[in-house]
């Protein structure tokens, strides 16, 4: 399956790029890219968490995603 290019940009952004989009004021891009990859893969799961991660996510979410984001290079808890 093919990426979209919103998911395959934000897949080839350079490691300290995507750790500074894990701060809380930028993390809704995360989100974002969440709600993206979700409905371009047709994954529920990962489309209901990128809409959580925005709303109600944004006070935590950003610190898992930044703790992701350091040990393995990309947020990974529900990406």
């Amino acid at each position: 399956m093919a990426k979209n290019g919103f998911v395959a940009a934000m897949d080839g952004l350079s490691w300290i790029v995507k750790l500074i989009l894990c701060i809380p004021m930028l993390n809704f891009i995360w989100g974002i890219y969440r709600i993206v990859k979700g409905a371009t893969e047709n994954k529920g799961l990962i489309l209901i968490a990128g809409i959580l991660w925005i709303i109600p996510g944004g006070v935590i979410c950003w610190l898992v995603d930044l703790i992701t984001t350091i040990v393995s290079g990309r947020p990974t808890i529900f990406a």
